[in-house]
């Protein structure tokens, strides 16, 4: 973890209130993994006092991407920034996706399920899975088919796509959990493993589901993560065993089965 000034490489508006952000950084690409996460500093002056946590995106060569939406004077500020621009970052921040827990012969099919922005940081494992030549199916979930992200980026990475919009405006109608139950019935030798982020209800259902099939699951946690290395004690999450670990600092990801939900 460093505090790092960063260029902007790119700031493009990708969908309604949706944005992309490239950020040219050496360090970050070399020591980002799929699931952590970045603070960016949005104002210089006292505009916003608190960092924005944001996943990382996508990891490259040369830096990495955020994908954000604008959901307050944080992040609007943010969108304004033009290429060129400087930032103040800290990160990595974080813990991310074990796939080394994973990779074995019975969980050779991997399952990301996203809920709208929550692809954020399922891209970046997606990308990193495919490397090592895995199966890997992404259930895409959003309220309507304007806020389904990501959708060509996956599918050229060579992953298998499979969209649900609440309104049915796009794929399939309904919910991902919908998705994800028929997609374990279908036949298949193999059982899958589960990755999943996106809001705590949906973590909660697709949670039930693992258990349920006995499969293994991880989630990445949506919290207010204010401070990023677990001082503030703003971002708590309970667990089975007793009392509560910071979704900063222990997380963002989790496996699911620890989580009293």
């Amino acid at each position: 973890m460093k505090q790092l000034k960063v260029k902007i490489i790119e700031n493009k508006r990708i969908a309604r209130d949706f944005y992309r952000m490239r950020l040219a950084s050496a360090y970050l690409a070399k020591n980002s993994k799929p699931g952590q996460f970045v603070e960016i500093r949005c104002s210089e002056g006292n505009e916003v006092l608190l960092r924005r946590p944001l996943g990382v995106h996508r990891i490259s060569d040369g830096g990495i991407e955020v994908l954000y939406e604008v959901v307050g004077k944080g992040t609007e500020l943010l969108s304004r920034k033009n290429t060129g621009e400087m930032l103040d970052v800290i990160g990595p921040l974080g813990n991310g996706f074990d796939t080394r827990a994973q990779e074995h012969k019975s969980t050779s099919h991997k399952i990301l399920v996203a809920g709208g922005v929550g692809v954020a940081p399922l891209a970046a494992l997606a990308e990193e899975l495919k490397k090592k030549k895995t199966r890997v199916t992404v259930i895409i979930g959003a309220k309507t088919g304007s806020h389904i992200l990501c959708e060509k980026e996956l599918k050229k990475s060579g992953c298998e796509v499979r969209i649900t919009t609440e309104d049915g405006s796009k794929g399939r109608k309904g919910l991902v959990t919908d998705c994800l139950t028929s997609l374990l019935q279908a036949p298949n030798s193999q059982p899958p493993a589960l990755y999943a982020c996106g809001p705590t209800a949906m973590l909660k259902a697709i949670a039930k589901i693992a258990a349920e099939k006995r499969i293994p699951c991880q989630v990445s946690m949506e919290e207010r993560m204010a401070c990023g290395v677990g001082v503030c004690l703003g971002c708590p999450v309970k667990m089975k065993s007793g009392g509560y670990k910071m979704a900063c600092k222990d997380g963002p990801v989790f496996d699911a089965k620890e989580i009293s939900w």
